[in-house]
């Protein structure tokens, strides 16, 4: 009688990385587990949670299949944590189609701010296990915002935002969706942005609905509200420092991230740390209040035209200068001084 060869062990579950995002999960199931990578960093939370020199990461659920066949589908926008000094903003779509919508209705959905934790993720839970709703979030992590902000011509939240929302519109038609209305609840002047969404995507068919408190008074703004709400409320304190060796005074003590919260207040006092690079890169370093902290507490960095030991020159004498090469290069008389904050502009 010949040995039995023993079964071989199943393939080791490989948890989804970068390459999963930005795209349709394949199942409802797939787009569970998806969403927890998004939020916890999964296996590898040093590429899911730092994006330091780009774009932050875009996550979509499955497409139903009641949105695809020409079917007429109406998508909401909101977002999250626009007002936080840490922390990444959300932005997120939830679709599903127009024949649907009486039946939409009768879901608890609502704006996000009106509920409790423990309901948001209730109604969260109910949007996932909702096979006809389609659901987008798109991640701008503190370290993109600062960057953007602190540009030379900074990009502005307001702007960052109208593109997200235009990013996660595009997103969903090129799965062979048609939108024929969008609801967004307003970011600047309703009036204003609407225009702008007209001009983007005039010629589509495209119904556009911008005003204040669309996450009250519509149920995919609602959807889409809670969606956003929830993937900040997880990512925030499953952060992972990538600052080799920083351990934070009080942990993650910041409860909501805003300024005006005082165990967020009582964090940032206690973690300005370093007196050149002031805070770890869950910092909006953009934002008024860190400014004033930096300003406050950390140390000066000097620019030097040339080095007047080595006689090395500026990278302007490398590029020539604007006037033709015709102004004289400054001496240490007209060294730039800059605080430790503008540093955040080299990486």
């Amino acid at each position: 009688m010949s040995e039995l060869t023993p079964p071989s062990p199943p393939p080791a579950a490989v948890t989804p990385g970068l390459s999963s995002f930005g795209k349709p999960t394949a199942t409802r199931a797939e787009a569970v587990e998806l969403f927890k990578v998004l939020t916890t960093g999964g296996d590898r939370p040093e590429e899911i949670f730092h994006s330091t020199g780009g774009d932050g990461l875009t996550f979509m659920s499955d497409v139903p299949e009641s949105c695809l066949g020409g079917a007429d589908v109406v998508l909401g926008i909101d977002e999250a944590g626009r007002g936080s000094v840490l922390g990444p903003m959300t932005y997120s779509a939830a679709y599903w189609p127009v024949s649907m919508q009486e039946e939409m209705e009768q879901k608890p959905f609502d704006d996000s701010k009106a509920l409790t934790h423990e309901k948001r993720r209730k109604y969260f839970e109910l949007i996932q296990d909702t096979p006809d709703c389609g659901y987008v979030v798109r991640v701008l992590q503190a370290s993109e915002i600062s960057r953007n902000m602190l540009r030379k011509v900074p990009y502005n939240l307001n702007d960052m935002s109208h593109d997200s929302a235009m990013e996660m519109i595009r997103n969903v038609q090129r799965q062979g969706v048609k939108l024929t209305k969008c609801i967004i609840d307003t970011v600047g002047i309703p009036e204003s942005y609407k225009r702008k969404l007209d001009k983007a995507f005039e010629g589509q068919g495209i119904e556009f609905i911008v005003e204040k408190k669309a996450d009250a008074n519509y149920k995919c703004v609602s959807a889409a509200s809670i969606c956003a709400k929830v993937a900040r409320d997880e990512i925030t304190p499953n952060w992972v420092f990538p600052e080799e060796g920083y351990t934070p005074v009080n942990g993650k003590e910041w409860n909501s991230g805003y300024p005006s919260d005082p165990k967020c207040k009582a964090w940032m006092e206690s973690n300005l740390v370093d007196k050149v690079f002031c805070y770890p890169d869950v910092i909006r370093f953009s934002w008024g209040p860190i400014k004033d902290r930096i300003e406050e507490r950390g140390v000066p960095v000097v620019w030097e035209d040339e080095d007047e030991e080595t006689g090395q020159s500026s990278m302007s004498d490398f590029l020539g200068n604007s006037d033709g090469g015709k102004r004289k290069r400054q001496r240490l008389g007209g060294n730039k001084v800059q605080k430790g904050i503008e540093r955040t502009e080299l990486f």
